[in-house]
């Protein structure tokens, strides 16, 4: 378990584990609904229960289902690229409208999340970068080339991320595509909350979807993300 200690404003911890695509997305759009609820930031870490690729809310699937071998694929409520999601290590963040996370450009918590993420991979020895400018070899696919601000190591990108600003709140989620180094994903997830306590100020409180989150988060999974008629929207 992981050590969430801490004394300053409290931000809930969600260890999800192993879900499968379409509860994977649709909990995510659940936090990002309940944030008026809940009313503190939420940083999930979860996993797959089988080899995927998720891909951005506008794009076309019949481009994504070219261009990727991994089954299934769903669509995320975020934008970006393509993503797979066959060793990754993946997670979202919710921010109410109150945080102000939340009056950041695009730009801003974009670059804010890769920095978080930067230090916490610091925290473990392993040094990483910025992305100064964009340099796309694949258009549509987030881990080929890169987009300013994503995470780089050696020159690789090994972290990006997607965004989606609604009047509940700020949704943001990123895969971690893990460098050629031995890292167990608990030290890294434990490094990123105490990068959150030392940059941010955030206390951790490890939580539970309750009753009304789960319910939402059904109805989600079953009506839109598991069904073909969202998946190929267009």
């Amino acid at each position: 378990m992981l050590d969430v200690g801490g004394s300053q404003s409290p931000w809930l911890l969600l260890q999800s584990g192993p879900c499968d695509a379409a509860w994977n997305m649709a909990l995510d759009e659940a936090l990002l609904d309940a944030m008026p609820r809940l009313g503190k930031p939420v940083l999930r870490f979860y996993g797959w229960t089988q080899a995927a690729a998720s891909f951005g809310y506008f794009q076309k699937f019949a481009e994504v289902e070219r261009a990727t071998l991994l089954r299934p694929v769903v669509r995320r409520p975020t934008g970006g690229g393509i993503v797979p999601h066959d060793a990754d290590w993946t997670y979202s963040l919710a921010f109410p409208t109150v945080h102000e996370w939340y009056s950041l450009r695009a730009e801003g918590s974009y670059r804010r999340i890769h920095e978080w993420l930067q230090t916490a991979f610091a925290r473990l020895d392993i040094p990483t970068e910025l992305a100064p400018c964009c340099r796309k070899t694949a258009p549509g696919r987030c881990f080929v080339g890169y987009e300013k601000s994503d995470l780089l190591w050696q020159g690789t990108k090994v972290a990006g991320a997607a965004q989606r600003r609604t009047r509940t709140g700020l949704l943001i989620q990123g895969s971690v595509q893990p460098p050629p180094l031995s890292l167990a994903k608990i030290d890294w997830q434990q490094a990123v909350c105490d990068a959150a306590q030392d940059r941010l100020g955030a206390r951790w409180a490890e939580s539970e979807p309750d009753t009304e989150l789960r319910e939402r988060t059904e109805a989600l999974a079953a009506e839109k993300y598991a069904a073909p008629t969202y998946t190929q929207r267009r």
